[in-house]
């Protein structure tokens, strides 16, 4: 692998996702570990509190719920059962919310739990669904702490250690990076615990193949993740143009240090940018599920000043669609100027059509959001 040029992404990130395992949350599956998740709260507070430089958002991802359960219901070893599973992560889960929420209210944090499954992450109405709720959180200063619903599904029991979780919610809320607190120093060119001549990596690039031949292994007792499942998930992150860092979880102040740009860990360096990564994919995206007419002034301000379409500049709805589909946007002479993610179904679009967003509760029974396509969901047309 080329070494890259030491790098500073994690001193210039606004939004972070960090992710913890459940060895590290449990102390090797000996209960919550009270202390290491006050030390992360107290982090997590002062760089949402930014403590004299600009504050950030920051989100949390956390396993730990089944091995407290275990711990609660007094088994010693972890049960192969889906349903067994299932119940521990059910009875975990409640001291795990609790736990959080004490040590960020401590720091002067609201917190928020959100559950999550991966088929609510592939769903495009889901998933705009649960960026939406993330993003008012962020915007009120709250942290979620993200988990997946294990007590309702077997597939992520089965697969990980809530890395790819961390990364997919990387690729939902559009994070500059994601930070995998784990039991190991970070990325090593075999295991350290079998070679002593292991070499340890501070930085490549993410989705590098070479990463994958080197981070086989099979987690702990606890936990089911292992290296490889965070070389993965830091691969899918890059895809959205999040850089991930691997490190120790237990290093002091680590995420306040790595936000101040120290090198700690591994950092795995996304090669496409944020915005440039997301737009691509709407770019690309083949299936348009309907269209929007806008007005003339609405297709200046899309073209000219990248503002967001408002129901307010629509004209007429074309085609049938759903919430989360990628949608056409075209003017009054049918060219497509745009396309972006419709933040309403085609049915309702048609009634917001020429309408101010004050009156979106009448005609609707509820409000979502204020624009059809929010800028941030639109990729103007080459």
């Amino acid at each position: 692998m080329t070494p890259l040029a030491n790098s500073t992404l994690l001193r210039d990130a606004r939004r972070i996702v960090v992710k913890v395992g459940s060895s590290l949350v449990t102390n090797e599956g000996r209960g919550l570990d009270e202390a290491a998740i006050g030390e992360w709260s107290r982090q997590l507070a002062a760089l949402v509190r930014g403590d004299g430089v600009r504050g950030r958002e920051l989100i949390m991802v956390s396993s730990g719920a089944i091995a407290e359960g275990m711990k609660r219901l007094g088994w010693t070893t972890r049960p192969r059962e889906v349903h067994a599973l299932q119940a521990a992560a059910a009875v975990g889960q409640m001291g795990l919310a609790q736990m959080y929420e004490s040590k960020l209210r401590e720091n002067g944090l609201g917190s928020a739990q959100v559950l999550l499954t991966h088929a609510d992450l592939a769903d495009r109405e889901r998933y705009l669904n649960a960026r939406s709720t993330l993003l008012t959180l962020l915007h009120h200063g709250v942290v979620p702490v993200i988990n997946e619903n294990d007590t309702v599904v077997n597939d992520e029991i089965k697969f990980g250690d809530n890395d790819t979780l961390g990364a997919l919610v990387a690729n939902l809320v559009e994070a500059d990076a994601l930070v995998i607190l784990t039991d190991q120093r970070g990325l090593y060119s075999a295991d350290p615990r079998k070679d002593p001549g292991a070499r340890f990596i501070d930085e490549a690039q993410a989705g590098d193949p070479e990463l994958e031949a080197m981070a086989g292994g099979a987690g702990s007792s606890i936990g089911r993740g292992g290296m490889i499942t965070k070389i993965l998930a830091a691969k899918r992150a890059a895809g959205s143009g999040a850089s991930t860092v691997i490190a120790w979880g237990r290093e002091p102040d680590v995420l306040l240090r790595l936000t101040q740009g120290e090198a700690i860990g591994t950092l795995l360096v996304a090669q496409t940018q944020k915005m440039q990564a997301r737009k691509q994919w709407m770019a690309d995206h083949l299936q348009l599920r309907g269209a929007v007419i806008v007005d003339d002034g609405a297709a200046r301000k899309l073209r000219g000043e990248g503002k967001s379409l408002l129901p307010i500049g629509m004209t007429a709805v074309e085609g049938e669609f759903s919430r989360g589909d990628v949608i056409a946007i075209r003017d009054n002479l049918g060219q497509t100027i745009a396309r972006g993610l419709a933040n309403y179904a085609s049915a309702e679009a048609r009634l917001l059509c020429r309408k101010p967003s004050s009156e979106f509760e009448a005609l609707l029974g509820y409000t979502a959001e204020h624009e059809m396509v929010h800028r941030d969901n639109l990729v103007l047309s080459r």
